[in-house]
């Protein structure tokens, strides 16, 4: 779930998993973040225990009382974890609704976080790239049985690799993020561009890890292959067919998948410890192309927030190709994978970390509550994304019997 890079001997962590590159970030943590370049091996999958569906009684009524609880465990969080900047929506029908934003969007202004800012959502990304495949699914023009090889040639085992088990992570490929020639091209020119064929070329010069649906390991290189069957298939590229096909259509008005190191205003500023000195920099104008399908967009609240039930519920697909999307295979204790999207303790969506950014977007179906935390900064702290760490602290409080966490994962 997070993107993080090789410093930051990360990956799996919030199942939710980075896009982040392996040095990035602090702490070990899982490399869930789809996007995030992470050194470590894969392990052997965790069985996770089912969560017990919750009752919408089950969510606490935000009270002025239950809100002093979540100022201060959020500003607790803010402060042990040296987090710049937070923004924090909760709500759930009939339950009342709880935003909040805390701390600076700039350390250098001591400009205020605001819930208006555009922030990167770094692996929330590979939310919209697998919906874009989904749609293609029930449109019929390519199966989730098809092997990757009969669409993008030169993969290894590519005639055994589904589309599948790309986006459920269990492909076998190596991690372009974990490797250490990708990580010095980064780290020594944040501004590059890199295309997916060169991202790839990271990854395809090291042998496969396991068979084929063997085990859970998260992995950003599965979701540059998606990103390029959608293209090929689509006959269009993917920034523009997210926008049109997927975008559009949530009624999204600030999601973006940048060409370039764009990045609408008003934002927040970034700071990573992702870099080639290891020191904490701020990295808002890097180029995300390096993450591109696995990591690269750009969203808001507002948009998150609507997001994260369109996604949950399947708005976008039909019935059965949602309910293939959530069939979850266990991958971390107490958390499951689907296609492009986990279930933590009944939790459903996805989380996101880019060098100086961290997202965490969640939708409990039972009691049609939402959960969306934007962060500025991706550095770790006791060994957790900082957005677990939010999760965790504010689902203590409102649904204490269904708590985010997301076991760390050491890398080797």
């Amino acid at each position: 779930m997070t993107t993080r890079w090789r410093s930051a001997a990360v990956a799996v962590a919030a199942v939710g998993l980075v896009v982040g590159p392996v040095g990035a970030g602090a702490g070990a943590v899982y490399a869930w973040d789809a996007a995030a370049p992470t050194a470590s091996v894969p392990t052997s999958t965790v069985p996770a225990p089912t969560p017990t569906p919750a009752a919408s009684d089950e969510f606490a009524q935000l009270t002025p009382a239950v809100t002093r609880q979540l100022d201060t465990a959020i500003k607790k969080v803010l402060a042990e974890a040296k987090v710049p900047g937070v923004i924090v929506s909760v709500s759930a029908p009939g339950k009342g609704e709880y935003v909040r934003s805390f701390g600076v969007a700039d350390k250098a202004t001591g400009t205020p976080m605001t819930p208006n800012l555009n922030m990167r959502i770094g692996s929330v990304t590979k939310t919209f790239t697998v919906t874009a495949l989904l749609e293609l699914v029930d449109q019929g023009k390519v199966a989730l049985d098809d092997p990757i090889g009969k669409y993008i040639s030169g993969v290894p085992g590519g005639d055994r690799i589904t589309l599948r088990e790309l986006a459920g992570m269990r492909s076998g490929l190596f991690n372009y993020s974990a490797d250490e020639d990708f990580y010095k091209a980064l780290t020594s020119d944040p501004d590059r561009r890199f295309t997916p064929q060169e991202l790839l070329a990271y990854s395809f010069k090291h042998p496969v890890l396991f068979e084929p649906n063997a085990q859970f390991y998260y992995c950003n290189t599965n979701l540059i292959l998606l990103g390029l069957v959608v293209e090929k298939v689509s006959g269009v590229p993917l920034d523009r067919f997210i926008d049109r096909e997927v975008v559009t259509p949530a009624g999204l008005k600030h999601t973006l998948f940048p060409t370039g190191a764009e990045f609408p205003s008003p934002h927040a500023q970034g700071y990573t410890n992702q870099t080639a000195s290891g020191k904490t920099e701020n990295s808002t104008e890097w180029d995300p192309s390096w993450a591109w399908a696995a990591g690269a967009m750009i969203s808001d609240l507002p948009d998150m927030r609507s997001w994260a039930k369109t996604l949950a519920t399947g708005t976008l697909l039909t019935p059965a190709t949602q309910a293939q999307r959530l069939d979850v295979v266990d991958a971390l204790p107490g958390t499951g994978y689907g296609l492009g999207i986990f279930d933590v303790q009944g939790w459903i969506g996805h989380n996101g970390s880019l060098p100086g950014y961290g997202s965490l977007v969640l939708y409990l179906p039972e009691a049609k509550a939402t959960l969306v935390v934007l962060l500025n900064t991706d550095i770790g702290s006791q060994g957790q994304e900082p957005s677990t760490l939010f999760g965790e602290a504010i689902t203590k409080i409102v649904t204490p019997d269904r708590v985010y966490t997301l076991p760390a994962q050491p890398a080797s």
